[in-house]
């Protein structure tokens, strides 16, 4: 079965199959060859369980290499998200240019700038802050629905960030 773990569960599995299913037996058969049946079944049943589920995390797999993961997302987000990061303190448009847009860790982005990684954290934090008010202040209810249907246009380059 290839571990102890597994054999156990399929194990339990027979035992309350056969005490669901003890009428079955007959004043004729003997119970160790009628429980071995139900616990053949059992093995059966979870050699097939898991040939579904492998072929299954394969389909996935091989659907999730094909897929662009940032292609989705920034088809998906109102331009105006990134004209507005540019209105942002240097120092936070960095921050969300390199953890969220290029996908670097805290850490590593800490790291790179010279501060703790608790720092850096805060940055992020606080840049993601920032960038949600600005979406909120210049995009309204645009942003409210996550910015899926944006109506504001790209016509928010021009504004300054909140002192």
């Amino acid at each position: 079965m290839g571990s102890r773990a597994v054999a156990e569960d399929i194990l339990q599995d027979a035992f309350v199959r056969g005490m669901a299913k003890l009428d079955t037996l007959r004043a004729d058969e003997s119970a160790v060859a009628w429980f071995y049946r139900l616990l053949r079944n059992a093995v059966i049943d979870h050699h097939r369980r898991r040939g579904v589920s492998e072929r299954k995390l394969g389909e996935f797999e091989a659907e999730l290499e094909t897929l662009d993961p940032r292609g989705d997302v920034h088809g998906a987000i109102c331009r105006c998200v990134g004209e507005l990061a540019t209105t942002l303190k240097p120092e936070y448009a960095d921050a969300l240019q390199n953890v969220e847009i290029e996908g670097m860790a805290v850490k590593d982005y800490a790291e790179r700038i010279g501060v703790s990684p608790s720092n850096a954290g805060v940055r992020v934090f606080r840049a993601r802050k920032a960038l949600l008010a600005q979406v909120e202040r210049c995009c309204g209810s645009c942003a409210e629905h996550g910015c899926l249907d944006c109506t504001c246009g790209s016509a928010h380059a021009g504004h300054s960030a909140p002192t």
